[in-house]
């Protein structure tokens, strides 16, 4: 118990998109199986708040598409699409993905956000990237990274522009109490004739910036395939998920709290369960608290990615696609996206203070749930989640009941929605829609269910 408190610092300034300063919501929750009801009532095609400036995007002419399909009484603008161009001159990069939003001087909401781009990918013929200069860059050829984008407290875009470069797929990540991104690299490439550098690491942007910074692996938070983070605020210890069948669930002990440079990474285990698979009926899932421990990992900077495999044989326990997480001041939630009898995923959440794991949800069908993979919370207390399966894709939150009603559906194609947070007022879900690349400012009755 005493380490649970050990990094409290008095005064610290909390970004509420980022953590729940309340008692959970669903603190009395443990759902058997996904549940579908009506919500808000059927989703219908919209066009954006903003069509008429979408005339001459890579895409071609969106002022008279319906991108969305919103529930009742919501209302969407598309902004930053890939090949627009930012303010600092560069062009929007592609694959949109992981995002937090964070409170900006005189009520502007800073979002920064990540591009899960395999190095000099070519998206709607961008094939730079984030365009920053080679010196601010972490590897020259990598072109994935970072961008910022700053909306007034209407929601509209005053600007955008590259942030941090020269990393591989960054896919997911997660705001810091300290107000900074983690963006985490889905990669675990070597140095060959291109790429210069090692990746598989986490990497630091802070929100408030107005040029790049120079791109620093923190490298003792481990070389993964590296999915999300979400962390405590009591300790500010980092929860990390990896996007592998086989995978594990990581804590990141810093030394100090908001310095990510050392501290101690350990695996997720199971007491009286060894290297339990938890997306099999190896085990009884529902409406149990499991107790937990936390294993040592030594060597976290491995040649190969075999990191889970130290853990594992250590008796860690597996999850299936470790993917979104987001943090409470109580729970960390995070999703398994292929996970459960039906493979078509779970959600989890893990109690630091009882040092407990429980199961949230668990899809029993795709028409439910298809695998969930952003989660987020909105300062409501509800939570959001971005589907990633086959076929039509939706934005869905959960009511107080637990169960799963729909916001929206991908209108356009059937890309995965991604990058799923709120505004710190709660007013404003950002979300993206990866192959397109956009990113949308949704308004409703977040309550009203």
């Amino acid at each position: 118990m005493t380490s649970r408190r050990r990094f409290l610092r008095s005064g610290l300034a909390l970004s509420a998109s980022a953590f729940l300063p309340l008692a959970c919501f669903y603190d009395d929750q443990h759902p058997a199986s996904s549940r579908l009801v009506e919500g808000f009532g059927a989703l219908n095609p919209k066009l954006p708040e903003n069509a008429s400036t979408l005339t001459q995007t890579a895409a071609g002419d969106l002022s008279q598409e319906a991108l969305l399909e919103p529930a009742p009484g919501f209302r969407y603008w598309a902004y930053s699409l890939n090949g627009e161009r930012m303010n600092d001159g560069t062009r929007v990069p592609g694959n949109h993905d992981g995002m937090a939003a964070f409170a900006g001087e005189d009520g502007d909401i800073i979002v920064v956000r990540n591009h899960e781009l395999e190095p000099q990918e070519t998206r709607y013929g961008n094939r730079a990237g984030v365009d920053i200069t080679e010196a601010l860059k972490y590897d020259a050829y990598a072109t994935g990274g970072t961008t910022h984008m700053i909306f007034n407290q209407e929601g509209q875009l005053q600007r955008h522009f590259a942030s941090m470069g020269g990393t591989i797929r960054n896919c997911a990540g997660g705001p810091t109490p300290w107000q900074s991104w983690l963006s985490c690299e889905e990669d675990v490439s070597l140095p060959d004739g291109d790429l210069q550098q090692r990746h598989g690491y986490v990497f630091e942007v802070p929100a408030a910036i107005d040029a790049p910074i120079r791109a620093k692996p923190l490298k003792a938070m481990g070389r993964f395939n590296h999915e999300a983070c979400a962390i405590d605020p009591q300790t500010g210890f980092v929860y990390m998920t990896e996007d592998r069948d086989d995978s594990c669930l990581y804590r990141f002990c810093p030394n100090r709290y908001g310095d990510l440079s050392s501290g101690q990474l350990q695996a997720l285990a199971i007491k009286n369960h060894a290297k339990l698979h938890t997306g099999t009926q190896q085990f009884e899932r529902q409406g149990k608290a499991y107790e937990i421990e936390w294993l040592n990992l030594n060597d976290t900077d491995p040649d190969e990615d075999i990191l889970r495999y130290q853990a594992q044989d250590l008796g860690a326990a597996i999850f299936v696609r470790g993917e979104g997480a987001w943090a409470t001041d109580q729970r960390i939630y995070f999703s398994c996206t292929s996970g459960g009898d039906a493979e078509r995923g779970q959600i989890w959440f893990i109690e630091p203070e009882n040092n407990t794991l429980s199961l949230f949800i668990e899809s029993s069908n795709q028409q439910e749930l298809d695998h969930p993979d952003n989660i987020t919370i909105c300062p409501n207390g509800r939570l959001y989640l971005c589907e990633d399966g086959g076929g039509e894709q939706f934005v869905l939150g959960f009511n107080p009941q637990g169960q799963l009603y729909r916001i929206a559906r991908n209108n356009w194609d059937n890309a995965e929605f991604t990058g799923i947070c709120f505004s710190p007022n709660g007013r404003f879900m950002f979300v993206n829609s990866q192959d397109l690349g956009v990113t949308y400012v949704v308004e409703g009755p977040w309550g009203a269910v």
